[in-house]
């Protein structure tokens, strides 16, 4: 027998909302059995969930997750997703040396902003 997952126990296990995985649902990138009004999520479903969940975290936005999520092969050795993930990581820690760049700027303009304001509040 098959393991499946209610929504609810997806919501608990992954701490998202119910809503959060019917948005995941409507987007296409999950899709559950149903059994009346009951959704039914399969390995497959969960696994997804939890793919989606690893991207948001590292920074990557849905539509990222979601091209990554469509290159899975299981008869395949998967090189072109690893390859694609290989470059989105390098392009999102680019990104955050760019970020961490401008911040380190940002910061040398306040020191020197308040060095003046605090000069300037000596001399009065």
């Amino acid at each position: 027998m098959t393991t499946t997952y209610s929504i609810g126990e997806l919501a608990r296990e992954f701490d998202v909302t119910t809503r959060t995985i019917r948005f995941y649902e409507d987007q296409g990138l999950l899709s559950p059995r149903r059994r009346g009004q009951t959704r039914i999520y399969s390995p497959a479903d969960r696994t997804t969930l939890k793919l989606i969940l690893r991207g948001k975290r590292l920074g990557f936005s849905l539509a990222e997750s979601r091209d990554l999520i469509r290159m899975y092969r299981p008869a395949s050795d998967n090189r072109q997703q690893l390859e694609a993930l290989l470059e989105r990581i390098a392009d999102k820690r680019a990104q955050l040396e760019r970020q961490l760049a401008d911040i380190r700027v940002l910061q040398t303009e306040l020191d020197d902003a308040e060095a003046r304001t605090r000069q300037a509040l000596t001399t009065l």
